[in-house]
């Protein structure tokens, strides 16, 4: 089974590597550039897993994680990946349904490795 993600960030670069990153082991790779597009995209691409930055133009990755579990009410995995690492962050992400958290830069293995864990 091929495992399809959507990558949320407003940061093409980082866009980019996810891309590069997530193509080469074999992952099916949708993107959008910020919170609005990524919860408009969510239903046409039906991700495994979704990957969000938290701070972003229009719609940040809070109000992703919240429109993901109470509009669409999905269960699909939802890591943080972002440059923030506070502990009062984490735990309004994990309030909010996020299921795990990632500081940038990301080390491909373990991003790999935590997505082919939550995606089952």
């Amino acid at each position: 089974m091929v495992v399809k993600v959507l990558a949320i960030d407003d940061s093409r670069t980082i866009r980019e590597l996810l891309r590069a990153t997530l193509e080469a082991e074999g992952f099916e790779y949708s993107c959008a550039e910020d919170g609005i597009e990524g919860v408009e995209k969510f239903p046409e691409v039906q991700p495994d897993v979704v990957i969000t930055d938290i701070n972003m133009p229009r719609l940040d990755g809070f109000g992703v994680i919240e429109q993901l579990r109470g509009d669409v009410a999905t269960t699909v995995p939802i890591i943080v990946l972002t440059t923030e690492y506070s502990d009062a962050l984490k735990a309004r992400a994990r309030k909010a349904g996020a299921t795990g958290w990632m500081v940038k830069p990301f080390d491909d293995e373990s991003l790999v490795s935590i997505l082919r864990r939550v995606a089952g």
